[in-house]
């Protein structure tokens, strides 16, 4: 059973929407890729400020996006009145929702860095797509080297609790396999320049198929 926890993050939803507004170019553009093609119906969970509604193409008939923390999901619900298909925005956490039909695609985008256990949420994930449905991701991801030292002492001090529990020396890519996915394909970006002092700058992109 995925244990689940109430989510307040005051300060990060201060600063996220904030962020995601003046996102770079190369962020949103891996946003827009990881979004291209779907079709049919999508869950998307950590939707936040709701960042992803407008790049979602006109073939997908519904988005039900998960947004547990209170005050994004007001935020959230804005963006979605203006995104040009149909999104429904719950507060409930993705660990407690459940739904009567199977979904064709799960969404994630910079969220399973903030989950308490990557491996359980990713089942129940399994869980809510058709078999054959497929897990889209744009996640942080572990780093090697001075990158990733830098990463584990983020980790391990005030990162998680300034930036809704964040943790960026994640295995994603692992903790997807082990949750019964199978990785089609995955690709790493850098979104920033190599020298500059972020634990954050290494995404990995890519797609998962439910055995």
């Amino acid at each position: 059973m995925v244990e689940s926890a109430k989510v307040e993050n005051p300060f990060f939803a201060r600063v996220w929407p904030v962020v995601a507004a003046h996102e770079a170019e190369s962020v949103r553009a891996l946003r827009r890729e990881n979004l291209a093609g779907l079709s049919g119906r999508v869950l998307e969970i950590g939707a936040g400020s709701g960042t992803n509604f407008a790049y979602y193409p006109d073939t997908v008939t519904q988005v039900v996006a998960v947004e547990p923390e209170p005050r994004l999901v007001a935020k959230a619900r804005a963006a979605a009145a203006a995104a040009p298909i149909p999104v429904e925005v719950t507060s409930v956490a993705v660990e407690e929702f459940s739904d009567q039909d199977a979904f064709d695609v799960v969404v994630c985008s910079l969220v399973l860095c903030s989950v308490h256990d990557q491996v359980a949420v990713l089942r129940r994930l399994r869980e809510l797509l058709r078999p054959g449905g497929e897990l889209r991701f744009l996640e942080h991801i572990a780093s090697g080297g001075g990158r990733g030292r830098l990463q584990r002492l983020a980790d391990a001090t005030i990162w998680p609790r300034m930036l809704g529990n964040c943790h960026t020396h994640r295995h994603t890519e692992r903790a997807i396999v082990d949750a019964g996915f199978e990785i089609v394909e995955s690709r790493h970006e850098w979104t920033l320049p190599a020298w500059a002092p972020l634990p954050v700058s290494e995404l990995a992109l890519g797609r998962a198929r439910r055995k």
